[in-house]
């Protein structure tokens, strides 16, 4: 008996040594071709330090009104490069790259206090930033997730909210199914973040094939603003910085939220979307009071740069500006 008992003393040693070593033997090379971001900064590019993160933002335009851009995911400064003018007519506007996006930097867990790629921090950046920019309130514009934290932002500050305008929004909630809030404190051991990046570079072939679904029209989306978007897989640290994303702290669910919304609303999205569909939209326009809702014909996920002209008629008409 005493020999058995030992047999599995041991056994029960040796898995929990491999369950906590084993992850660090498995390789996890860098990624080849892989540079810094500051090799795709641009003359209009611009740095500001928020929440101890160096934030890479685009300005145009003066006046009383602010709008600030919210991209979604995979995107960055240069989803908005259709409009941006077209808004700086009417007032002052931002467009700013989320954390493990565009040229921000891309924090590692050994650089922060609190994970900055979460909801929350994503709101708290927001707030900081319009506080070192001296906006006390913005038109917030985001498209697609960008959208989920414009309404997280409107509903733990809606006085620094003047409107919504919700881009084809992702607003169904902070935390999928797939990755409950109970084990996510597994997803951030040491352990799992060394295999992390491993688990993300399916992105290298699933992003070129979302871009191309977010356009209904795809002779629009030219080779140009394919590799434009896809730069993203060309920077330092971007699989370690989608993984800190999708694990990154859950938030309340932004849906069942949507009716205590107080400022106005107005979405605004392509009748032809194919990664959320319209009936999504429509839904939603439901549950937030006095929202609004215009679908754009023929016009997919992005309808800012598939259809500027009419995107920016359903937005300058909703606020009432010539």
């Amino acid at each position: 008996m005493k020999y058995w008992k030992k047999i599995i003393f041991a056994s029960l040693i040796f898995a929990c040594a491999m369950t906590a070593l084993g992850p660090f033997f498995v390789p996890v090379a860098e990624l080849d071709g892989l540079v810094p971001a500051d090799e795709f900064i641009e003359a209009d590019s611009k740095f500001i330090e928020v929440n101890d993160v160096n934030i890479h933002y685009k300005e145009a335009g003066a006046g009383e009104t602010t709008f600030i851009l919210l991209h979604g995911f995979g995107g960055s400064t240069f989803s908005w490069r259709e409009v941006m003018d077209d808004f700086s007519q009417h007032g002052r506007v931002i467009a700013y790259d989320r954390p493990a996006f565009g040229l921000t930097e891309r924090p590692m867990p050994e650089d922060w206090a609190e994970n900055p790629y979460g909801m929350k921090a994503n709101i708290e950046l927001l707030r900081g930033l319009m506080d070192a920019m001296e906006i006390e309130k913005a038109v917030l514009v985001g498209n697609s997730a960008g959208g989920g934290v414009a309404v997280a932002f409107a509903l733990e500050y809606p006085e620094r909210v003047a409107t919504l305008i919700l881009v084809d929004p992702g607003v169904g909630g902070g935390r999928g199914p797939q990755f409950p809030a109970w084990a996510l404190p597994l997803m951030w051991t040491p352990q799992m973040r060394h295999l992390g990046p491993l688990l993300m570079r399916d992105y290298q072939e699933t992003l070129p094939n979302t871009i191309q679904r977010e356009w209904y029209d795809s002779t629009k989306l030219t080779d140009e603003i394919r590799q434009e978007y896809l730069k993203l897989l060309k920077i330092e640290n971007w699989d370690r910085a989608f993984y800190e994303l999708t694990f990154a702290p859950a938030y309340h669910e932004l849906r069942p939220l949507l009716p205590q919304l107080t400022v106005p609303v107005f979405i605004v999205a392509g009748q032809e979307d194919r990664l959320i569909r319209a009936f999504y939209f429509e839904a939603i326009a439901t549950e937030i009071p006095g929202a609004q809702l215009a679908l754009i014909p023929q016009c997919g996920h992005v309808p800012q740069e598939e259809c500027p002209n009419r995107f920016m008629d359903e937005a300058l008409g909703f606020l009432e500006l010539d």
